[in-house]
């Protein structure tokens, strides 16, 4: 049996404290996989507590399989929890800790016949009879996971359980833990902060941004189609190369979007997503460019809807497969300066708010606030600065993924070509605004 969860516009806040969820809305069909992604603190563990009935719904509603659930008891969900410190019981063997939960709910039934197909299912037969502390970490979490499983509930919650485990075995388990529920076909919603786990394991993945639901799709969706700019920013690795941009649109000749000293030239005759940009004449916007939206090549080579533009390596990191090349091309970073913070920084606000403004701008602005703030301001430039130089971790402005057998050096000046079918455009706030939300490209094409 397997079930579909509902939130709906789901709040929680601790006394004396800011609200860590806010009006959260979520359908989570049967037998689904649903990830919960967001930087740390940013109330996914908490939504995933008050699903479990560990931590009660301030406002808001719960349901479950369409029942209103928010007064139902933990043990009355059906529902079971894979924790991120395994929460094994030291002085019990692995067997008496699986079968732990059979025996409180089934008094009177053996449980050995489960435990052991359970422990067949997750290759731990014979670790049965070991104590915690005789077992690795991986170990321990198989063991924790056949607690889980043996129960057979409807639906699985995963608070982050592979944060405490080595990469190599990270990746192992989770291609287990891949497997084991599409097998079992339950309702999974699994929390971490870990984009490679959520995009490797989601069918559908929900990314958190201050206790605000940024956007909800599948992996590939999420990747190719970002709501906002820290959503783009949070999904990919490397990350997205984010770029201080002004759009540029005379009536008598070609749009441009300038880079600083370089700029992006858009071809003609204009695409209706270029074409849309002209509202943004004269104002400054944040340009978004995966690394595989550059590559190297000299400008006499360049395809339909690329673009020439010149870096100078700063640096060249050797990944084995690829190596991932750090360009100066004069550009200003736009900064995230929220990105791995639980939720804004006060004091910060990119937006002004004056009360004499139209009954418009009131409304405008308190939609506004129900993202959880600006991601971006490109409001305060010094302040932006100061921040990106405080925060600088790579050098260049621009990172392009390619292939090992290039020869580059540091100070080499090298010509890019800028596959404009891959260009993102988001405004001063953060919101995507080419490709057009209302005229999303076909992913199957």
């Amino acid at each position: 049996m397997t079930r579909a969860i509902s939130l709906h516009d789901v709040s929680k806040a601790y006394p004396r404290g800011p609200r860590v969820v806010e009006r959260l809305s979520l359908d989570v069909s049967p037998g689904e996989f649903l990830v919960l992604l967001g930087p740390s603190g940013c109330g996914k563990s908490t939504v995933l507590r008050m699903i479990a009935g560990l931590e009660e719904i301030d406002e808001g509603q719960l349901l479950l399989d369409g029942e209103y659930a928010n007064d139902l008891p933990p043990s009355g969900r059906d529902m079971a929890m894979v924790f991120q410190n395994f929460a094994l019981y030291p002085n019990m063997t692995s067997r008496a800790n699986i079968g732990f939960p059979l025996r409180i709910e089934a008094p009177g039934t053996d449980p050995r016949p489960r435990v052991d197909a359970t422990a067949r299912m997750l290759g731990i037969e014979d670790l049965l009879d070991r104590l915690p502390g005789q077992l690795s970490g991986g170990e321990r979490q198989r063991v924790a996971m056949g607690r889980a499983i043996a129960r057979h509930p409807s639906a699985f919650l995963m608070d982050e359980p592979l944060s405490n485990l080595d990469a190599k075995l990270r990746t192992h388990l989770r291609a287990e833990i891949s497997r084991l529920t599409r097998e079992l076909g339950v309702t999974t919603i699994y929390v971490t902060h870990d984009q490679a786990e959520a995009m490797s394991l989601g069918d559908r993945v929900a990314v958190l941004r201050g206790g605000v639901l940024q956007q909800v799709d599948s992996p590939r969706a999420v990747y190719a189609l970002p709501r906002n700019v820290f959503v783009a920013a949070f999904i990919g690795t490397p990350r997205i190369n984010l770029l201080r941009g002004l759009v540029r649109a005379p009536l008598d000749g070609a749009m441009t979007i300038s880079l600083g000293k370089q700029f992006l030239r858009l071809p003609e005759p204009l695409c209706l997503d270029h074409q849309l940009l002209r509202v943004q004449q004269g104002r400054e916007v944040i340009v978004g460019l995966r690394s595989e939206a550059v590559r190297i090549a000299k400008h006499s080579a360049a395809r339909p809807g690329e673009v020439p533009i010149t870096g100078l390596v700063e640096h060249v990191e050797f990944q084995g497969h690829e190596i991932l090349v750090h360009f100066d091309t004069g550009s200003s970073p736009a900064v995230v300066p929220d990105l791995e913070a639980p939720r804004p920084r006060p004091g910060r606000p990119a937006r002004r708010r004056r009360r004499d403004g139209s009954a418009l701008t009131r409304l405008r602005e308190r939609s506004g606030a129900g993202r959880a703030g600006p991601v971006v301001a490109l409001d305060h430039p010094e302040e932006t600065r100061s921040t990106a130089t405080a925060d600088a971790r790579l050098p260049g402005d621009l990172i392009v993924r390619t292939t090992p057998d290039l020869a580059l050096r540091h100070g080499m000046q090298v010509p890019l070509l800028v596959d404009l079918a891959h260009l993102f455009v988001f405004d001063q706030h953060g919101d995507r605004i080419c490709p057009h939300p209302d005229r999303l490209p076909d992913l199957g094409e």
